[in-house]
């Protein structure tokens, strides 16, 4: 008999068993295992995207298209075959047929029950194991294929659940285990996702299964590991889909994973922790595609104890269910009355509030929660209350350990609650989470704004590794596609253009001109200007006046600027939107014949001459203020900008008294908004408010398009917002609508070059220091602001080494970047900062009396 506690399980997703390289991967683990002493277990899913294909053939069967539903999933397991040197139609004839025969029964009866569904399901996991058994085989691999429903038995009954949902006894299995040493030397390999119910028919774990299926079979076999193969290489501190500063968690214990798959982490089913904690099974979580990376461990034992957040989560297809009534106070027994219709129909609940008069509760997304579930829930749950049900909520999470501790290290990132209306708020119990639900279209914009504000990884950080951007991942988007980087493409120049000393901002024109065409583009917009307090330099002014956009400016400076730089800049083609300006500025406005923007009632009170047959817009403030930080947020009840709704009326009366009439409306709510439905926010806003206003004509959408960023906001899809555009122009055809971008135009644009002039490190931290700072760039110290820094000298070498970048200036937040991943660093080297063509040069200072960087262009 050999060693149980011998065992590790290895468990491959979908992304890991869908080509030839991959199974090259989980051939050398599983041998290297072997090679050590070990025995190897391997389950795995169906090859991606099987499943989904799965499940829509029982709704293509009922309607008579089984035959070309089956088609691309058997054509899918034929391309893989054959990559791996396999004939599929022998090794999975008897699967083909099954699947054929069940589709057309299916056909037949128009019937697609719980019971034919869970059958056709696990034909994904049975085809994939099937081949992949043979290939380890082929390749010398002494492998033993093992049907799953022969070693996990459903312990949940019922119609649905007992068919699609099921849990399975995870005890340590001795039969398993004496059935399994009659062929020691062999890997064993089986299914995920799959089980057999105690009548003998086909049972699905449900969401997560084949995460659940592998921690039953470790705890069953008593294993020495549990080690989980996915498509990224641990948890991480946020979605690496949402941020490129998401940060690798090195480690976990139990109940912080248990936290983290339960809040909506992804990386993890929240099922998988139970049976390998009980059996006190150590689990790694590793990526198929990075096999050298650590991943994350978890076990009984905490990173560390201290208390620390750890990430930043969001989870979608949340549903609120509230009970009013004002029988509940000081009623005994009425949480129980409420909660008995929920356990009677087999509903579980996730989140719950409770006040004197109400109760809320959250469900999450789940396939059993049927409609027709909903419905009936509701009427007995109306027996008691007044019961109000809010569908397509986010559930966005604090995790950490020791969060109660944290709250006052929270204060400055709550201030983003006051910009999304909180549905309920939720502190875990157990004090891993603070959790707060808002509609499901502001769960992703909070969880970034969360994350970047509040995970802050220290010098040699126990908890947190690289960055999801840092290990060489762009982060993902089902919209966006990244911009290439043209600095890359032009490093030779760019290592002459970096001065000895000093510093230099460095423009590319042809991005510029890619960016400024991308707006004038537009086939529903009518004008577009670029916002130029971004970047003034006379080039930039030129190439964007040339790819046809106008110039918005706030200064007559400004103005006087744009036009030096551009003959083509007529005063048509300049809109000036002064805030606080002097009387002067608004009388040669006037004369000069440009577009202005009023933003409050004082010029047109006090000094009504002015005003005499001018056309004016008005800047309008909606009171909802949007961007990636509170200095950029310039709406809302605080802002200085713009008049307020009740304040529209007096202006309107004032103008008409001036001779002036009202024109243009504008609005502007902030910075680095990547959602096109803002701008339909807006245009919705504007036309309401324009109704009433006959000669309105134009409506100014503001600018604050977002662009790329490290810190995770994604550039604005102009596509989608070209689409958002016509919709509008479709609703509201009396308007002219106009955009005013800024940072859009210029900021991946520009890049900031500064020579290393020391280095340091001390026992806690290395430091990398460069001949200029926040008197060059001060986006990083005013608004947090996340610039991607590399060396430029050194961008081929290995990055093995983490600094913070700061500059020369006698301040604590003179820090260009914190804890970088960067190559071995030495004085002289040429250090880039991307994105700094927008608000860096503008915005710099002598301070210190140090020069700022100086520009050039390419």
């Amino acid at each position: 008999m050999s060693d149980a506690r011998n065992w590790t399980v290895l468990k491959f997703g979908g992304t890991s068993v869908k080509s030839l390289a991959d199974w090259r991967i989980i051939y050398k683990r599983a041998a290297d295992l072997k090679a050590a002493g070990k025995r190897v277990f391997i389950v795995h899913s169906a090859i991606r995207g099987v499943s989904d294909a799965l499940d829509a053939l029982t709704g293509e069967a009922v309607a008579g298209r089984a035959e070309a539903a089956l088609k691309p999933i058997f054509d899918r397991h034929r391309e893989l075959a054959a990559e791996l040197g396999l004939n599929a139609d022998e090794i999975l004839a008897d699967e083909f047929s099954d699947l054929s025969r069940l589709a057309a029964g299916i056909a037949l009866t128009r019937d697609a029950s719980p019971r034919l569904k869970a059958e056709i399901m696990a034909k994904g996991e049975l085809m994939a194991t099937r081949l992949g058994a043979a290939w380890l085989n082929s390749e010398g691999l002494a492998t033993r294929w093992l049907d799953a429903r022969d070693a996990l038995v459903a312990q949940t009954d019922g119609p649905v659940q007992g068919y699609l949902a099921v849990d399975c006894d995870h005890a340590a299995d001795a039969d398993l285990l004496a059935r399994l040493d009659a062929d020691a030397g062999e890997v064993v390999l089986t299914q995920g996702f799959i089980a057999r119910r105690k009548d003998g028919d086909t049972a699905l774990l449900g969401r997560g299964g084949s995460d659940t299926s592998a921690a039953y079979f470790a705890a069953k076999l008593e294993a020495q590991a549990l080690e989980i193969w996915t498509d990224v290489p641990g948890f991480f501190s946020a979605d690496p889909r949402l941020t490129g500063s998401a940060r690798q968690i090195k480690a976990l214990s139990y109940d912080e994973a248990q936290e983290l798959a339960s809040m909506g982490a992804g990386v993890l089913h929240p099922r998988t922790i139970a049976p390998v904690r009980r059996a006190g099974i150590e689990m790694q979580v590793l990526c198929t595609q990075r096999p050298d990376m650590a991943g994350t461990r978890i076990s009984a034992a905490p990173s560390e104890d201290a208390p620390r957040l750890k990430a930043v989560s969001v989870k979608h297809g949340v549903r609120l269910i509230t009970l009013e009534t004002d029988g509940m106070w000081r009623a005994s027994g009425f949480l129980a009355q409420a909660f008995e219709p929920f356990a009677r129909h087999g509903v579980s609940i996730d989140l719950v509030s409770t006040s004197e008069t109400s109760v809320t509760v959250s469900l999450d997304e789940d396939p059993s929660l049927t409609p027709e579930l909903i419905e009936i829930l509701e009427n007995d749950l109306a027996r008691i209350a007044q019961v109000t049900v809010i569908a397509n909520c986010a559930a966005v999470s604090l995790v950490g350990r020791g969060v109660r501790a944290l709250l006052a290290q929270f204060g400055p990132a709550m201030e983003a609650f006051a910009h999304y209306p909180l549905r309920l708020v939720s502190q875990a119990a157990n004090d891993l989470n603070l959790t707060v639900v808002v509609d499901g279209d502001q769960g992703v914009a909070l969880c970034r704004r969360l994350h970047d504000q509040l995970i802050q990884p220290k010098p040699l950080d126990k908890t947190f590794g690289a960055s999801w951007r840092e290990i060489g991942e762009a982060p993902a988007s089902d919209t966006v596609t990244a911009a290439p980087l043209w600095w890359r493409e032009k490093r030779a120049e760019l290592l002459e253009l970096c001065p000895a000393e000093g510093a230099r901002y460095v423009y590319d024109l042809e991005t510029v001109k890619a960016r400024a065409s991308a707006i004038a583009g537009l086939k529903h917009l009518d004008r577009g200007f670029y916002a130029m307090k971004a970047n003034g330099h006379p080039d930039v002014l030129r190439t964007v006046a040339e790819a046809g956009l106008g110039v918005e400016c706030v200064s007559l400076a400004e103005v006087r600027a744009a036009m030096a730089a551009s003959p083509e800049l007529t005063a048509q083609r300049i809109l000036f939107t002064p805030n606080f300006a002097p009387r002067s500025e608004y009388a040669e406005a006037l004369k000069l014949g440009v577009h202005l923007t009023l933003d409050g009632v004082h010029p047109l009170k006090h000094w009504p001459e002015l005003f005499a047959g001018a056309s004016l817009t008005l800047r309008i403030n909606p009171q909802r203020p949007e961007g990636h930080h509170k200095h950029v947020r310039t709406a809302g009840p605080e802002a200085k900008f713009g008049l307020h709704a009740d304040e529209i009326e007096e202006a309107v009366a004032l103008a008409k008294a001036a001779g002036a009439r009202i024109t243009g409306l504008h609005v502007h709510s902030g910075s680095g908004i990547s959602d096109p439905e803002h701008w339909r926010r807006v245009g919705q806003f504007l036309s309401e408010t324009a109704r009433d206003l006959g000669d309105v004509k134009v409506l100014d959408l503001g600018g604050g398009l977002g662009v790329d960023e490290a810190s995770g906001p994604r550039r604005i899809d102009t596509d989608a917002l070209d689409i958002m555009l016509g919709e509008l122009k479709a609703a509201f055809p009396a308007y002219e609508f106009w955009l005013e971008p800024g940072r859009f135009i210029v900021a991946e644009a520009g890049v900031l070059l500064a020579r290393v002039t020391q280095t340091k490190s001390t026992p806690d931290a290395n430091f990398v220091g460069l001949a200029t700072g926040m008197n060059s760039l001060i986006r990083p110290a005013l608004y947090g602001a996340r610039h991607e820094i590399v060396n430029l000298s050194r961008i081929e070498d290995t990055a093995d080494w983490i600094a913070d970048i700061v500059g020369p200036i006698c301040e604590s937040a003179d820090k260009l970047g914190t804890q970088r991943l960067l190559p071995r660093t030495q004085e002289g080297d040429v250090m880039l900062i991307g994105n700094g063509g927008a608000y860096g040069r503008v915005m710099a200072s002598r301070y210190n009396m140090r020069e700022p960087a100086d520009e050039a262009v390419i």
